[in-house]
């Protein structure tokens, strides 16, 4: 049987799904608030569903870009730009490129069934500020657009 074509998403669709993240993003926020300090297994039902429909906006915003509906972010561009020039850039690696700084960062995206062996790791790059800390709207801006990066999977081994 012949594979069906992936579904094309329109404009609307960011402009709704933008519409349902907003309430999550509060109560997700406010639950991570609440859980910070504890370990253990945690329920997080609102930052669970906040983290779906981010990755629901990611796909739509990215099946956007390929149609041309809607241009590559600045973050993008710069990253595949750095990613081409420092192929092999390590973890916490500083850059300069058009006269900025930028980090290399490395997450956990896939870890074996045990739990204790990362199996695929996510790399992204981070705009450095003057002070030596990561921009906060630069990496608001690559959790938008990345947002499984930032979720751990267990591989099924």
């Amino acid at each position: 049987m012949a594979k069906l074509p992936p579904k094309l998403h329109n404009i609307s669709e960011l402009y709704d799904i933008n519409q349902k993240i907003a309430p999550l993003k509060d109560l997700a926020d406010r639950e991570r608030r609440s859980i910070y300090g504890l370990t253990g297994m945690v329920y997080t039902p609102h930052i669970d569903e906040y983290m779906q429909m981010s990755v629901k906006k990611a796909e739509i915003l990215a099946c956007l870009k390929k149609q041309g509906l809607l241009a590559l972010s600045q973050v993008e561009v710069i990253s595949i730009a750095l990613d081409f020039l420092h192929k092999r850039a390590k973890n916490n690696t500083i850059v300069e490129y058009n006269g900025n700084s930028y980090q290399r960062r490395f997450s956990p995206l896939k870890l074996s069934k045990s739990g204790k062996v990362v199996r695929t790791w996510a790399r992204y790059w981070l705009l450095q500020s003057p002070n030596g800390k990561a921009d906060p709207i630069w990496e608001a801006e690559v959790r938008e657009i990345w947002p499984t990066y930032f979720l751990i999977h267990i591989t099924d081994i």
